[in-house]
């Protein structure tokens, strides 16, 4: 199940986060998440915002993600590729899990496209389960963005549309 987050829930999302920290360091890519990012201010930033989420069951929070419903800056513009539309879209930012459940980003993702038809995320060029769990989630590579980051900025930025999903299946369906 998914809910927002309250602040009753910071320690357990900063220990997904630490979690999440070391299955990318040992995974190759140990330059993603650096200097104890995302910490205490971005967390409680988020849940003041209401984009905070976690996924929990009857044993207790396992993973956490932060929807926005607003334009995200940094996807302005993209390089080496394009936003397959100009519809308005939902961004999923700093998903993580404890490691203990499979499929939370596919539960994230079916999350976000209850709230909106068009769904947009990035991950780092080192973050290779991240980026197979996008591709089984049903998401298609679009380009480079830019992040606000001076030493390492560039992230691979994928969209996932409820449309194109339709598309594809009526494609699939009437070429059979």
């Amino acid at each position: 199940m998914i809910r927002n987050a309250v602040k009753d829930d910071l320690s357990r999302i900063l220990a997904i986060f630490a979690s999440a920290r070391g299955f990318m360091h040992s995974h190759g890519n140990p330059t993603q998440w650096t200097d104890g990012y995302p910490d205490e201010s971005a967390v409680l930033n988020d849940i003041a915002l209401g984009a905070a989420h976690v996924l929990y069951d009857s044993e207790g929070i396992y993973g956490a993600f932060s929807l926005f419903t607003q334009p995200d800056s940094c996807y302005a513009r993209i390089y080496g590729g394009a936003w397959p539309n100009d519809a308005p879209y939902v961004t999923i930012h700093r998903i993580a899990s404890d490691g203990t459940h499979r499929g939370v980003v596919q539960e994230a993702v079916s999350y976000a496209l209850s709230v909106c038809p068009h769904v947009r995320v990035d991950t780092h060029k080192n973050n290779l389960p991240m980026q197979n769990a996008l591709q089984r989630a049903g998401f298609r590579y679009c380009g480079v963005i830019m992040l606000n980051k001076p030493n390492d900025p560039e992230r691979m930025a994928y969209q996932r549309d409820i449309d194109s999903d339709h598309q594809q299946s009526h494609t699939t369906d009437s070429a059979v």
